[in-house]
């Protein structure tokens, strides 16, 4: 039997999910003590975050109180990159917050050549924004997602389409 087995190495966020923490956000800050009377905005686009908040100190704790929330609901902290915090004429603060959506041609490199330093009889081949690696053999595969989980890389890796 020579049949082939493969999975997908890529970084997607569950936006449903996302959703879902981003919401639960909204609830605690309107109910939180320290930012009664304080304008606090989330807003949610394609692939941005953007934050808005009276002071420094608010808009620090309102990325406190996003990271725990993507914690509970096991979205990577990884997947985000927060920028550096503006202030506009109005005295509001800002931050834009980048959401890491597919693999760039750099991070896919980092991933074939641990997978080819291996030397498990695999296959590695970048797709556009993805890597699929395919094996004869399962064992084989599990271990190579266990390496990629333990390479404890700067960005964002999550698995699918194991058959």
């Amino acid at each position: 039997m020579a049949t082939e087995y493969s999975f997908d190495i890529s970084s997607k966020v569950d936006r449903q999910e996302l959703t879902n923490a981003l919401d639960a956000v909204r609830k605690e800050v309107e109910n939180r003590f320290d930012f009664k009377g304080s304008p606090v905005t989330i807003d949610l686009e394609k692939d941005t975050l953007n934050l808005e908040a009276q002071d420094e100190m608010k808009l620090k704790q309102l990325i406190d109180v996003i990271q725990s929330k993507l914690v509970k609901r096991n979205i990577s902290l990884k997947a985000f990159k927060f920028g550096p915090f503006e202030s506009n004429v109005s005295g509001k603060f800002k931050c834009k917050t980048e959401i890491q959506s597919g693999l760039n041609q750099e991070q896919c490199k980092k991933i074939t050549k641990i997978i080819k330093e291996s030397k498990l009889k695999v296959q590695s081949r970048i797709q556009e924004d993805q890597v699929r690696v395919t094996g004869k053999d399962r064992d084989e595969l599990q271990a190579i997602i266990r390496m990629i989980k333990e390479a404890n890389f700067d960005f964002d890796t999550s698995f699918s389409n194991y058959r």
